[in-house]
């Protein structure tokens, strides 16, 4: 991965008491790697999954792809809470080990309704996403934070690539059905890791001044603080007042709606339009935006962390180029092309997503924060897999990434507002 999460000069890798160094922030993020590893790697196999539970035809696939989703949507912010209220280091932890319970159940599973009943875990117990940033938000602040969520969603970008690729190759020697049971070590090992991390906390005002220096923004309190609830002085380099948590809401489920409506019919016109196609190719294909997250994230936050309201409305205005490209595709280097246009409107869209969710914490308790979020984000996941497959179903392969373009060009319009209004605020002085 070549997205970094904290400056390198800047930053040792131990940190002031209570804070997280560069090394901790690093670890978490291979932990949160490790989890998202299986929990994205083996949902592309249910097809071949379900015909041994009793499901011939994998007519229950596309329900299932979801069945985490959905929940884990339903729990996150519950989880949430009770992060704030015992501890988000304690509760990062119980979402790891819930990921290893639910797949170890699922790979026991000897029928349908068993392994439904372990992916409804999967999702209700998991939820790492919202404990992995909770966990970091209660430590980071500021500019600092929001590279930190940059690198988390590297992480994951790098397992959606990484882990259908190993599932694969394992195929041929263990059924996709029993490598649940293999993949449950690799949350264990990420709990014995996070176990070794200190509680979360931000430093205290005198212990952060060379981060203060180095980020340019004044430390936070500590949540639960007599001062926690008032926002923090900002200085020329930080935005001087918070988007609405409602309007980040709204760009969350707008993005993930729009992004995600591509993913699961993609191969289906890939094959539509290349007759001949290698499951190679189509694989690549699929990759490519996340690779170019991967490979541009870092500098992207770099360009827009004082504008990430222009930063979010060009990135719809990518998503929108690019998904209406995939209609019209008909070569292998017009899909390669479209689909770096998605990928540099991913890239823009999660750095600036990341840059507004960092300072929305400011003054907030975080696990609160984050569980909304993954909510709205799981909520948009799941609004977009039930929408392509109706209109899939009735329009054909194409009709998602036109849906997907319609949704893009009005959140296109309304960020520009915003950014309109915002970008003297959001800029340097």
């Amino acid at each position: 991965m070549t997205v970094d999460a904290l400056p390198r000069q800047s930053e040792r890798d131990t940190a002031a008491p209570g804070g997280l160094g560069r090394r901790q922030v690093h670890a978490v993020a291979a932990c949160y790697f490790v989890a998202s590893f299986a929990a994205l790697g083996l949902p592309p196999y249910l097809t071949a999954i379900l015909p041994g539970l009793g499901d011939q035809e994998g007519r229950w696939a596309g329900v299932l792809y979801i069945v985490p989703t959905m929940f884990s949507a339903l729990g996150a912010p519950m989880w949430g809470r009770l992060a704030d209220r015992y501890g988000r280091k304690r509760l990062l932890l119980r979402a790891q080990l819930g990921l290893a319970v639910s797949f170890l159940l699922a790979g026991a599973a000897d029928s349908l309704p068993a392994f439904t009943l372990a992916l409804v875990f999967q999702g209700f117990l998991g939820g790492t996403f919202a404990a992995t940033n909770g966990y970091l938000a209660a430590a980071l602040d500021g500019a600092r934070l929001s590279r930190a969520l940059t690198l988390m969603q590297g992480s994951a970008r790098a397992a959606l690539v990484a882990a259908p690729i190993l599932v694969g190759l394992l195929s041929p020697w263990i059924d996709p059905h029993r490598q649940y049971l293999l993949m449950a070590v690799l949350p264990l090992t990420a709990a014995v890791f996070l176990s070794l991390l200190p509680e979360p906390g931000r430093p205290e005002a005198k212990a952060t001044t060379g981060a203060e220096a180095e980020d340019g923004s004044a430390p936070a309190p500590a949540p639960g603080s007599a001062t926690a609830a008032t926002p923090t002085n900002t200085t020329a380099d930080e935005p001087t007042s918070r988007t609405p948590l409602r309007v980040l809401y709204g760009l969350e489920f707008a993005f993930v709606f729009a992004t995600i409506i591509s993913f699961p019919y993609l191969i289906a016109l890939a094959e539509e339009r290349l007759p001949g196609v290698s499951g190679t190719t189509t694989g690549v294909l699929f990759a490519l935006p996340h690779l170019c997250y991967l490979a541009f994230a870092a500098r992207t936050h770099t360009a827009f962390l004082h504008r990430p309201h222009t930063g979010i409305a060009l990135g719809f205005g990518f998503v929108a180029l690019g998904l209406a490209g995939h209609a019209a595709a008909d070569s292998l280097a017009t899909f390669v092309a479209v689909r770096l246009l998605l990928g540099a409107g991913l890239t823009l869209g999660l750095v600036c997503l990341s840059v507004l969710a960092a300072e929305a914490c400011r003054g907030r308790a975080p696990g609160r924060l984050f569980g909304s979020l993954e909510f709205v984000s799981k909520g948009g996941a799941v609004a977009a897999g039930a929408v392509a497959a109706l209109v899939n179903g009735r329009f054909g392969a194409t009709s998602p990434v036109l849906v997907g373009t319609a949704a893009a060009l009005l959140a296109a319009v309304a960020a520009t507002a915003l950014s309109s209004r915002s970008r003297q605020r959001w800029s340097r002085t």
